[in-house]
């Protein structure tokens, strides 16, 4: 699962930072970064499941 969030997290920032917090800060702030600054809203994303899944 971890594999297809960060292939979502490449494509699809707020879709991953969905599936990993829900709604939340990290998922409004996601979607910020991604309308304005696409790279750091991949970023974002990917340390969201990166960081979710260490913690598991």
């Amino acid at each position: 699962m971890n594999i297809l969030r960060i292939v979502l997290a490449i494509f699809l920032p707020p879709v991953a930072a969905f599936l990993t917090v829900g709604i939340g800060l990290h998922f409004w702030l996601n979607i910020l970064l991604s309308l304005f600054f696409f790279i750091p809203g991949v970023i974002h994303a990917i340390w969201l499941v990166v960081r979710r899944a260490e913690s598991a």
